[in-house]
């Protein structure tokens, strides 16, 4: 399973009054595990930066004089992405600033909101923990990861964090218990056009009662979402 944790920075908090992207950072997670790979690129908006984004992200009108615009690092970005899930916090902000873009620089049809699979860690974060503050730094404070360095936000920065996070948040989702029962199990191969003789063997009542556990712990973890319950 191939994931990309995304992070945006934009001039401003809405894409509907001309603001854009900045900043754009992605870290890439293969079955749960960071890879190495990591997508940054820092934009030219062609446009002022709001006061408020520039003391948020310390990044100045000045330094993205010479930065390319988006148009330029369009399909290196969709190349990166391609094929992956999108984990990010609070997807739409971002999803909607990369879809202007996208339709920008003439790549509507490429857009990503509605396509790509995405996981919403702020969504996941308000049903793991209902009632309680899920900004970013909050969840690092919760989770234990620590973001000591973060005095300012920046979008490959933030991913990072983000994919430590979510990791955190969702550990123990990967494996349902179930690898050890299929390293013990014996895999008999058949040659076709040959006649198995098969041993049925009936579960026992420890056997029963161990799996009907089983299925009562997988249903509490998944909230009774559980398809394996019998009726």
């Amino acid at each position: 399973m191939r994931q990309i944790v995304l992070d945006t920075e934009t001039t401003g908090l809405e894409v509907g009054k001309g603001h854009r992207l900045i900043e754009i950072g992605c870290v890439e997670l293969a079955e749960r595990r960071r890879t190495g790979r990591t997508f940054h690129r820092y934009l030219n908006p062609q446009r002022a930066i709001d006061e408020g984004a520039r003391a948020v992200t310390g990044i100045s009108d000045d330094f993205l004089l010479d930065k390319p615009l988006f148009a330029s690092i369009a399909e290196d970005f969709l190349a990166f992405v391609a094929d992956a899930e999108l984990v990010i916090h609070n997807a739409a902000f971002d999803l909607s600033f990369i879809d202007s873009e996208l339709a920008l620089a003439g790549l509507g049809e490429r857009r990503l909101g509605g396509r790509a699979p995405v996981l919403d860690t702020l969504e996941l974060a308000r049903e793991k923990y209902p009632g309680q503050k899920n900004s970013l730094d909050a969840l690092c404070k919760r989770l234990d990861v620590d973001n000591a360095h973060r005095e300012l936000h920046g979008a490959l920065l933030d991913a990072e964090l983000l994919a430590d996070v979510y990791l955190a948040m969702t550990a123990g989702q990967g494996d349902l218990g179930l690898t050890a029962v299929v390293a013990r199990a014996q895999i008999r191969i058949v040659r076709p056009g040959a006649r198995a003789s098969l041993r049925v063997l009936a579960a026992s009542l420890d056997e029963i009662a161990a799996h009907a556990a089983r299925l009562a712990s997988i249903d509490a973890a998944s909230k009774g979402r559980c398809r394996w319950q019998l009726q």
